[in-house]
């Protein structure tokens, strides 16, 4: 069929590839009679009938249109990946800050050395969970640490100045907080001074 009528036919049969099996069985049909009977190239048939032109070639090959090939996908799991990453963590303990593992550095390697399909985000997160544990289960955690301090009654004070602001007869003045704590009890003395000098410690810690 030309002119018109095959633009007509190619709009109705454009994308049919995409069709159940019985339809791809018809076009297959298609394809092979008008190949046969007007003698279309291979070109022609696919522009006619919408499709790729491999898919002709499958057609005049064999009028059973061939199974669909289903992707294979591949079940990424990291579960037996994972003593190798608490090996690298443990590792780390004793390495060089410079030398420890980042979680890219751990993926890669995963990767690169043990064929792992994992995705970067899974080993993100495992690693985030597992790295303190090591820690923790291996006795390097940080530790907080106490120093105690012994002072004598009276024998030791901490002095310190801060500013203050007072209302003196109606005027907003400036003025300066003396505070001695004892280091023993820890009571404080605080007194209200006009100047920070050595005479004004003095004199407010009488």
């Amino acid at each position: 069929m030309t002119g018109v009528g095959a633009m007509i036919e190619t709009n109705h049969t454009a994308g049919r590839e995409g069709f159940g099996l019985e339809s791809r069985v018809q076009l297959f049909e298609d394809i092979r009679r008008d190949a046969r009977c007007e003698g279309l190239s291979i070109r022609a048939l696919a522009d006619r009938h919408g499709v790729h032109r491999r898919t002709v070639r499958a057609a005049l090959e064999s009028p059973i249109p061939p199974p669909r090939k289903r992707p294979v996908r591949i079940a990424v799991k990291l579960e037996r990946f994972k003593t190798v990453i608490d090996d690298m963590l443990i590792t780390d303990l004793t390495a060089p800050r410079k030398q420890k593992h980042t979680t890219k550095r751990i993926w890669t390697r995963l990767i690169d050395e043990h064929g792992c399909e994992a995705s970067y985000s899974s080993v993100r997160d495992y690693v985030a969970r597992r790295r303190p544990e090591i820690v923790a289960e291996s006795g390097r955690g940080t530790e907080t640490a106490f120093v105690l301090q012994d002072h004598l009654p009276g024998a030791e004070a901490e002095v310190d100045f801060g500013d203050a602001w007072i209302d003196l007869a109606g005027v907003r003045t400036k003025c300066f907080l003396f505070t001695l704590r004892l280091s023993h009890s820890g009571k404080a003395v605080h007194r209200t001074v006009d100047r920070t000098s050595g005479v004004s410690c003095a004199r407010s810690a009488a």
